[in-house]
């Protein structure tokens, strides 16, 4: 809006200025409530020249610190960046309390430990953090030395690092830790144990891209979940063995074929899964590894209540159950699979299923973009396949499978040939079962779908009390 008069627009700066400030006479506890909703800290930091009433006010607030790098490679630009976090440190020195500190995206080489030094004592010694993220990104695989006085340090409750070489020389005292997660690093067996004695309150830990462990023992009460991602080692003959007698929630994702878990390691485990990948070299020859290693993974969690099997363990047992190689009994509750529609993942599914005669909850989660590796059609064909499941030999009923939900259902009835066998299968055999839920992403406004549904509702059930129910995801 355009003002004409000069005169007015004068006068009413007059006015702006004899104008009473409302807020700043709120009492503290408003003022600081209002500032703690502000999501940006430097926002909050900014208010100090607002008014001599809120000169000091925002020191008492709460505040975060991000330092998010830009993804460039540009010198100029990350000297800049470099030298605001130095400012922005300066000035968050002053607040009362800093919960929480990540650093993220920022490519690490030796030049720049200065920085990073002073990242980690800021946090350490300056802000007393409680949750202290450090997310390096390794050029020429040049990582950062965790300084020793850092693993010293009675209020870090979450502690996430990322191309941090871990060397503690002395005893770890992270008495308050509670979540612990490690990635792209080299870990010894004697740092591990160090790190593991000195976090007795530890109840989540995490190992991401990392090499070199060979034995990772957890003797903790309170340590009950881990996950492992992507363990790697250049020695085919080191493995990594799993011995956790209190551990209950275990999860094993990509490239992890050299673990070693056993049953008798692992007594406790109430939930396990594993979403591995596998890269191969001599094809044939590590094809014959992967699938030992996975058998000894199916064997190690018989026990465990619920299992998640991701798709290519889904294709590798496909494999097995050709070869004439059956999964152990198992007494789980709830099952999770994941398959490849188009890679006629189902013997193995059938296979696995059969093992399952104790199963209460199953959930197929379908993926039609997958990445295909054709290694099941050395094995079989389609028509193979078709007569196969025509000849299967049912010697199991789901007698206590009360609940099967299918997800990301979607396509044809020509592109869902052996889903829709497996749903007959299912409805057939499961004569307690009260719910079975096809969740889809607004697949219902496609003619497609909805010719395949009213087949699929058609099926006959064993049980009377059925329910089919269609949702979006």
């Amino acid at each position: 809006m355009e003002i004409q008069n000069p005169m007015k627009l004068k006068r009413l700066v007059v006015i702006g200025r004899h104008k009473k400030d409302r807020i700043s006479d709120l009492p503290d506890a408003i003022l600081l409530h209002i500032l703690s909703m502000v999501p940006d800290g430097k926002q909050v930091v900014r208010t100090s020249v607002l008014a001599k009433r809120w000169r000091s006010l925002w020191m008492s607030v709460p505040m975060s610190i991000d330092f998010n790098f830009p993804k460039t490679e540009n010198l100029v630009v990350t000297l800049d960046y470099l030298s605001s976090t130095l400012t922005e440190l300066h000035y968050c020195k002053s607040c009362d309390k800093i919960p929480r500190f990540t650093i993220g995206g920022f490519r690490y080489e030796h030049c720049y430990a200065k920085y990073v030094d002073l990242w980690v004592s800021f946090a350490t010694k300056v802000a007393k953090v409680e949750e202290f993220l450090l997310g390096l990104l390794s050029i020429n695989d040049q990582t950062y030395d965790f300084p020793s006085y850092a693993f010293k340090n009675s209020l870090l409750k979450d502690l996430e690092l990322r191309n941090c070489q871990l060397n503690p020389r002395a005893t770890v005292d992270w008495t308050n830790l509670s979540s612990l997660k490690i990635g792209y690093i080299d870990l010894t067996d004697d740092a591990m144990e160090k790190i593991l004695s000195g976090s007795p309150n530890l109840k989540s830990l995490e190992l991401d891209n990392f090499s070199g462990l060979q034995r990772l023992e957890i003797n903790s009460v309170k340590l009950t979940q881990v996950m492992i991602e992507s363990y790697y080692n250049d020695n085919d003959e080191i493995w990594l063995e799993i011995v956790a007698p209190h551990l209950q929630h275990l999860e094993v994702l990509e490239l992890c074929s050299e673990i070693r878990i056993g049953q008798r390691n692992v007594p406790s485990l109430v939930t396990a899964v594993f979403r591995l990948n596998f890269n191969f070299e001599n094809e044939e020859q590590d094809l014959e590894m992967e699938f030992s290693c996975l058998k000894e993974l199916l064997h190690s969690v018989a026990h465990v209540q619920n299992l998640e099997l991701g798709t290519w363990c889904i294709e590798c047992l496909s494999i097995l159950e050709l070869k004439g190689w059956r999964p152990p009994p198992s007494s789980r509750k709830f099952l999770e699979l994941n398959l490849a529609v188009i890679q006629l993942d189902f013997p193995g599914i059938y296979s696995f299923l059969q093992s399952s005669s104790d199963l209460e909850t199953l959930i197929i989660g379908c993926w039609y973009n997958h990445n295909e590796r054709n290694l099941l059609a050395r094995y079989t064909d389609e028509d193979e396949l078709s007569e196969r499941f025509e000849k299967h030999n049912v010697k199991c009923s789901f007698s206590h499978l009360k609940t099967i939900t299918m997800n990301n259902f979607s396509g044809s009835s020509s592109e869902n040939k052996f889903v829709l066998q497996l749903v007959k299968y299912l409805l057939k055999h499961a004569a307690v079962l009260k719910e079975f839920v096809i969740a889809s992403t607004y697949q219902w406004m496609s003619p497609e779908y909805r010719k395949m549904a009213q087949k699929l509702l058609s099926f006959p059930m064993s049980s009377p009390h059925a329910s089919v129910v269609f949702s979006d995801i």
